[in-house]
């Protein structure tokens, strides 16, 4: 796949694009983890509620990617109990990092590439693994995206620069 010149940007909190850009990631991350929950174990394989989280803070910046990381597990659990409360605080920490590691990555190269992708899904998810441990005490679960979620990983780096570089372009 070759790279394709597109527009990102880096909205600020006080522009009222940042937060309506914000609420229609949310929403699709409300309604992704739902068509993914359908199947057996479709949240852990697919990891749905990350990968907006990764389009917005790639496309438009950390605070849309912050907003985006911490309103949808909280409102995911609120409205459907998913996630559930006992992992919701390590979904919470790879959210966030997430959207940092995107917003970065997306200032500072100036491009969306798969490879590029790969280093921003890597990046929270190995922090984000160690933070998990910390917090259960259970390396097994915590590596537990590394031993299923794969295929979301991959969705995560595929579809996000799909989505970034030809759905979102301009």
């Amino acid at each position: 796949m070759q790279t394709a010149t597109v527009k990102l940007y880096s909205l600020p909190y006080n522009n009222v694009k940042t937060y309506l850009a914000a609420i229609l990631f949310v929403l699709g991350n409300l309604a992704m983890p739902q068509l993914f929950h359908l199947m057996p174990q479709g949240g852990v394989i697919w990891l749905p509620i990350y990968f907006f989280t990764l389009v917005g803070a790639y496309k438009y910046g950390w605070r849309v990617g912050l907003l985006t990381a911490v309103l949808s597990p909280l409102v995911n659990s609120a409205l459907f109990g998913m996630p559930a409360m006992a992992v919701l605080p390590a979904i919470l920490l790879k959210s966030v990092l997430l959207a940092v590691a995107a917003g970065y990555a997306a200032s500072y190269f100036r491009k969306a590439s798969p490879g590029l992708l790969l280093g921003v899904v890597l990046a929270y998810q190995m922090v984000g693994t160690l933070g998990e441990w910390a917090m259960k005490g259970d390396f097994w679960l915590a590596v537990q995206d590394f031993r299923i979620g794969i295929p979301g990983m991959l969705l995560q780096i595929f579809g996000g620069w799909l989505f970034i570089n030809r759905i979102i372009r301009k």
